[in-house]
């Protein structure tokens, strides 16, 4: 079975100060322990390398680069995917609704992904079981 593994639950693992640390690194211990298979975009990876790279230095994001993006299959956006998830986003037209959360849904949808690793209340709204 696919898990799709978002911005949030990624830096909430990879985050000691997070308030959802705790949680992230458990459920990270528990999947990659078993046969599931890790999935997120090139934007998620994106999204994580800029994030860390910020809040955390460089240390943060080659950790994360070496420790964290070998379990995690990449599906990279295509032309097509990228036009559907920004016709997705401004005919939603909310601000806390972000291009790279439209592409996760598109991904998921196109893939048949139906869970996710998140703490992004987004994926719920869009029917999408989320984890923890």
């Amino acid at each position: 079975m696919s898990l799709f593994v978002d911005t949030s639950a990624l830096m909430a693992m990879l985050d000691a100060d997070d308030q959802n640390h705790a949680a992230a690194a458990a459920l990270w211990q528990e999947i990659v322990a078993t046969d599931t298979d890790l999935v997120c975009t090139n934007y998620i990876l994106l999204e994580a390398f800029a994030l860390l790279q910020s809040r955390m230095g460089m240390e943060a994001v080659r950790t994360f680069y070496e420790d964290v993006v070998p379990f995690l299959r990449v599906e990279w956006m295509e032309a097509e995917q990228h036009a559907r998830s920004v016709a997705a986003l401004l005919t939603a037209g909310r601000r806390q609704l972000s291009l790279v959360d439209c592409a996760s849904f598109e991904a998921m949808r196109s893939a048949g992904i139906s869970r996710a690793f998140t703490f992004d209340r987004h994926f719920a709204e869009q029917g999408f079981v989320s984890e923890p």
